[in-house]
């Protein structure tokens, strides 16, 4: 039996979602909630989903939406999955889930009483190619890993953009840096210290980002983010033997891997699918006791006592030596 999911919000990002979930397996998109009702009904008309509720509230109380698939707009995300989780739906929140570790400790603990499952939205970690650049970096195809760096930049040009918006948490690492942080964290393991600066723009949110952070094993890594920049999107793993490069690591959709060793360049080529599509099976999956949750507590703490670490760097205009995190 298929699992029953609800789209809290009419953002744009929907469009990635629904398309790669209904290539899913045990995926159905029920429900789509909107703060304004004739909203929620054009949007439901336009991508064929059965119902639509005029308020979030409505959403989380439809007793046969099991899931639900957090969009909104960075501010908003913990609240509603709080929400959604003490409403007894499982929650798939989009990244970033927070960018303070006590907000995430305190949203898996609810998670836990409630006994539901709770996912941070990061795709491209459900890419074949992303396992493939692990299993990489495992059987030592560049040797013992010295370096990561990673970019990811795009132009966003409308004033209005909530990506450009400080009450709504906007900014290059929340949106776009966030992804470099995770790769890098995938890769070497949670960062020791770290060093930041950013640029501010829009509204009072950070334009441009860029930082350096220090792993366990003398492993360094650094990446630049941007909401006012030339598109990027790179990542590269450089180790003492060779360096795995990607050009398309975070939206996968032309996947491939170079090993650049002794001179020499060899492609590696990956399967195409949709990462909206994994990260929506591996979901529902969990939620059928299929299969476990890709991404779980450990890496969300992770994740957002990092970016605590950045922006107090970036801030602060010195480097922040980290604290070990309390996984408990």
């Amino acid at each position: 039996m298929p699992v029953n999911w609800g789209i809290m919000s009419t953002a744009n990002i929907n469009r990635l979602f629904i398309t790669g979930a209904r290539q899913a397996d045990d995926v159905r998109i029920l429900a789509v909630a909107s703060r304004d009702r004739g909203r929620a009904e054009s949007y439901a008309r336009e991508w064929g989903i059965e119902r639509a509720h005029g308020s979030y509230d409505s959403l989380l109380a439809d007793p046969d939406v099991e899931v639900v698939y957090i969009s909104l707009p960075n501010s908003f995300h913990i609240e509603w999955t709080v929400k959604a989780l003490e409403a007894g739906k499982h929650v798939l929140c989009e990244k970033p889930l927070s960018r303070r570790s006590r907000e995430v400790r305190d949203a898996f603990d609810i998670a836990a009483r409630a006994d539901r499952l709770l996912m941070e939205g990061f795709m491209y970690r459900h890419h074949p190619q992303t396992r493939r650049l692990a299993e990489l970096i495992a059987q030592g195809a560049v040797g013992r890993v010295r370096m990561v760096r990673s970019a990811f930049s795009f132009v966003a040009d409308d004033p209005g953009d909530v990506r450009l918006t400080s009450a709504l948490q906007g900014g290059a690492l929340m949106d776009v840096g966030c992804y470099c942080v995770s790769a890098a964290r995938m890769v070497a393991g949670e960062p020791h210290r770290v060093a930041a600066e950013q640029a501010i723009g829009g509204d009072g949110v950070d334009v441009a980002f860029a930082a350096t952070m220090r792993f366990a094993d003398e492993i360094l890594a650094h990446f630049d983010a941007g909401l006012l920049l030339e598109t990027s999107e790179e990542l590269e793993v450089v180790g003492d033997q060779g360096a795995l490069f990607l050009d398309d690591p975070w939206h996968c959709r032309n996947p491939g891997i170079e090993l650049r060793r002794d001179q020499e360049i060899e492609r590696i080529a990956v399967e195409t699918i949709d990462p909206y599509r994994l990260e929506a099976e591996n979901m529902s999956a969990a939620i059928r006791g299929r299969a476990p949750l890709l991404l779980g507590r450990d890496d969300a703490l992770g994740q957002a006592h990092a970016l605590e670490a950045l922006y107090e760097a970036a801030e602060s205009g010195t480097a922040v030596t980290l604290t070990p995190l309390l996984r408990n």
